[in-house]
């Protein structure tokens, strides 16, 4: 998924609703909503308070002024009707993607909006969707949301002030930890004004330089559903939440699939954001046990639309009898989205990880470059980066504005003196054949350097004569071939490494708070292109207990510190330059072994979908603003290609 900036927290939760491969590149109005960072542009200013239809980071103008008829990314024609078909792996237990219990099924937030929304052709601004306007001051201490008063729930029910402040306080308390983490800390208070007018007041001696966009991405419940059905935000829950989005829950076969449906009296069907958008009736999610099953399923048509993450399946796989007669279309769209940081996450908290000399070891042994020309047919490029693909990655050494943030750090201790000259660390390099000898040496080195010797057998012992070992979880048969190289690459230094098959739902268990019961799993890095306090989620020394995005456990004062500067940041370019330091940082703490990324989309579909010509830079829509061809789909039906 995308987000383009650091506040929404609906945007990250989304990760909880066990999101398709490909899937949730949607950002806005009738789908579950990105909530993003930012700050204001007035639209008139009273008594030096700025009201206004948006909000962006650093008081810039919005793209998008208050009277736009349509986003210029969308065809404001497109029509409606029809289902796109999409794939997930594993399985679910619950419709409650706010819940550390169960597994919620895909799309589960769909059916929620939150006050704000974001676009995909622009990073830094938020716009008013469920509100008409915002007011705030110029120190952003407060922000006042003047609700629509055609808002209405699924059911028919209005939206008010209420329903806000009830989702607040429910989410300050029960649920995911990370919506009390930031809220808790950051908002004094919320409260209805008036039936359509709620205010949030922040806590003082806190950067408020976030704070309207990130109350603005809160998901709104009926407060009257939830009260009324004995809902419970901690449980699992085979009862939907009642939201206000475009798309309900339709049917479903538990395990198997889901299908959301538009809703034809969706409050928000006439508004500018919305035009062109949510085109589709219905949304099937088809559940697999493995990668290659869910490919055979494409193949047979039980799904329609594949966003190919197998470098593999696209260079070979696509040979059968629909690519070839033209029923099936595979593209390479373009893409401008920053590299999603994934990676191979240790698990700090476990004590033969703490040694950074250890994690570099072991990073040394991972050989992307072998991996890329033998298995991934080169498709890919190698993430260095928490911010890869973006300007906020460091690069070389340190600029002075730079070194201006991190001495104090270093002259405190917090920081050792050589983050201020070396070069931003990089992913290592490799030769082309699997076992690189140069990188032997080098992390056989630093494993003696680390009191992990090798011993008669072959293995590495600590001076209490215990084993190194290291296990691989691994839930995607497909990775299978990627890890099983590394782990014999990991085995010739003397480490016990091997690879452990479990399912999805083993995953979920075993990664989650309060388990983190792993060594190193295939993950992401977390970031966002205007970074706020989500920051303190993926990296905080406060949240590496608790927190489903900081899943390795980063402890760092230094850290911590440089959260707290990127915050505070009142510039693009003093964020710029924070954002740049923390990146050096956090890249030399090595918590990750970088894996790679793609500046393209590969996708495959049944040809009877559509897409604007021009696609916005940050989302490829699928989703969102793609559509449905009638006449392609009944000549395909007719032809017998199509079921």
């Amino acid at each position: 998924m995308v987000r383009r900036t650091g506040a929404g927290i609906e945007a990250q939760v989304k990760a909880r609703a066990q999101v398709p491969q490909g899937a949730m590149r949607w950002v806005g109005a009738g789908f579950a909503v990105l909530a993003l960072a930012g700050w204001a542009v007035a639209a008139r200013a009273q008594d030096g308070v700025t009201v206004s239809h948006a909000i962006t980071t650093f008081d810039d103008p919005p793209k998008y002024p208050a009277d736009f008829p349509h986003l210029d990314y969308v065809n404001p024609d497109a029509p409606k009707g029809g289902e796109i078909s999409i794939w997930t792996a594993g399985g679910f237990d619950s419709l409650n993607p706010y819940s550390v219990k169960g597994r919620a099924a895909a799309l589960s937030s769909a059916p929620f909006e939150s006050i704000l929304t974001g676009t995909s052709d622009e990073i830094g601004t938020s716009y008013c969707l469920l509100c008409e306007t915002m007011e705030y001051p110029a120190d952003r201490s407060w922000v006042i949301f003047n609700l629509r008063p055609n808002v209405t729930f699924s059911d028919g029910s209005p939206m008010t002030a209420e329903d806000v402040v009830f989702s607040f306080n429910t989410f300050l308390t029960k649920g995911l930890t990370d919506f009390r983490t930031i809220f808790g800390q950051q908002v004094e208070s919320a409260e209805a004004l008036a039936p359509n007018k709620v205010k949030f007041t922040f806590k003082p001696d806190v950067p408020t330089r976030d704070l309207p966009s990130l109350v603005g991405g809160l998901p709104i419940l009926s407060k009257a559903h939830y009260e009324a059905n004995n809902l419970n935000m901690e449980e699992s829950s085979m009862t939907p939440f009642l939201g206000t989005g475009a798309y309900l829950l339709d049917r479903m076969d538990v395990g198997k699939n889901i299908v959301w449906k538009r809703n034809p009296d969706y409050w928000g069907n006439d508004l500018p954001i919305n035009r062109g958008r949510g085109n589709f009736d219905t949304i099937r999610i088809e559940y697999y046990g493995d990668y290659q099953a869910a490919f055979e399923g494409f193949k047979a048509g039980n799904y329609t639309f594949r966003n190919e993450a197998s470098s593999i399946t696209w260079a070979t796989g696509y040979d059968f009898p629909a690519m070839a007669d033209g029923t099936v279309k595979k593209e390479e769209l373009p893409s401008g989205a920053k590299a999603s940081g994934q990676a191979f996450l240790f698990n700090l908290r476990r004590e033969k990880f703490q040694d950074p000399k250890v994690r570099e070891a072991i990073g040394l042994m991972f050989n992307f470059e072998w991996s890329n020309a033998t298995l991934f047919y080169d498709l890919y490029a190698r993430v260095h980066s928490v911010w890869e693909n973006t300007e906020l990655a460091a690069t070389g050494v340190p600029t002075p504005e730079e070194v201006a943030i991190l001495q104090p750090l270093v002259d405190e201790g917090l920081l050792p003196a050589s983050i201020l000259t070396d070069e931003a660390v990089m992913a290592p390099s490799s030769g082309d054949r699997q076992l690189d000898r140069g990188n032997v040496r080098k992390a056989s080195a630093l494993l003696d350097e680390a009191g992990w010797t090798v011993g008669d057998d072959g293995l590495r012992r600590n001076a209490a004569g215990e084993v190194l070992t290291v296990e691989f979880l691994n839930d995607s048969p497909s990775f299978d071939r990627v890890f099983n190289p590394y782990v014999e690459n990991l085995k010739a230094i003397g480490i016990d490494a091997k690879m452990t098959s479990i399912d999805n739902a083993q995953m979920e268990s075993r990664t989650r708070p309060p388990q983190y019961d792993f060594d190193i799993i295939t993950g992401n890095a977390r970031s966002d292109y205007i970074s706020g306090s989500e920051l303190k989620q993926y990296y905080g020394s406060e949240t590496a207990d608790v927190s489903s995005f900081n899943v390795m456990g980063l402890k760092s004062p230094a850290v911590d510190r440089l959260i707290d500067v990127v915050m505070a940041a009142e510039s693009n370019d003093s964020l710029r330059v924070a954002t740049k330091a923390l990146d050096r940082v956090l890249r030399a703490e090595r918590f990750w072994v970088p894996q790679w990324y793609k500046s393209t989309h590969t996708i495959a579909y049944y040809d009877i979908f559509e897409h604007p010509e021009n696609l916005p830079p940050y989302a490829l829509g699928e989703l969102d603003f793609w559509w449905y061809n009638a006449d392609k789909a009944e000549a395909l039906r007719a032809s017998g290609a199509l079921k």
